[in-house]
């Protein structure tokens, strides 16, 4: 499966789209959209913008949205998606290329492993104003019986009970110091898990 993963985000990125709209059944986009609300601010960082409709959303909402990915397939596909509007930048979610205290907000939805990694979120946390809020979808649990079991063979849905899940998926943003809750979003077809974790003011 990670074999998989890697090559859908890199060789075969031009069909990340219409994979992930399989697995979801049209409504992959719909799903980023919902952390939109938990949003802080103007300024914010994207890890992770694979093929960029949230950064699509966040710049036809007026905000200020810079975005960074490792994968320099998925950067040239955005970079055609949104012509010169685009802030993109490809880099490593462990080596933020930014200054401190500048994004009022982060955000990363259906990351890898890499977003509990201890240096992801120490420089998360570096690069975060006071207060400011590092928001993750790393969840879905579909409703449909097909869409579960479509999800249970790619890995995709967490096989242990939510409060178990809330509970370990909280750790490392509590170890990272991050004030840490986690929202579960109900959709039609589908329940989100979104973490939304503060930055401790000074």
């Amino acid at each position: 499966m990670r074999a998989f993963f890697h090559l859908l985000y890199h060789p075969f990125a031009f069909a990340y789209d219409l994979v992930a709209a399989a697995v979801s059944f049209g409504k992959w986009n719909d799903w980023t959209k919902e952390v939109i609300p938990f949003i802080k601010g103007t300024r914010i960082l994207e890890i992770g913008h694979g093929p960029g409709h949230l950064q699509r959303s966040l710049l036809d909402l007026k905000l200020a949205p810079v975005a960074i990915d490792e994968s320099a397939q998925m950067g040239i596909l955005v970079k055609h998606k949104l012509g010169t509007k685009h802030k993109l930048t490809r880099g490593l979610a462990q080596q933020l290329p930014f200054t401190g205290d500048c994004f009022d907000s982060v955000v990363s939805t259906f990351p890898t492993e890499y977003i509990f990694n201890a240096q992801t979120l120490s420089e998360i946390g570096r690069c975060l104003s006071d207060g400011g809020r590092l928001i993750v979808m790393p969840a879905a649990w579909p409703k449909s019986g097909f869409l579960k079991w479509l999800y249970k063979i790619t890995g995709e849905s967490p096989a242990d009970g939510q409060t178990s899940l809330k509970s370990r998926i909280s750790q490392p943003f509590l170890n990272a110091g991050f004030e840490t809750k986690i929202e579960i979003v109900e959709l039609q077809s589908v329940k989100l898990m979104i973490i939304v974790a503060h930055k401790k003011r000074k």
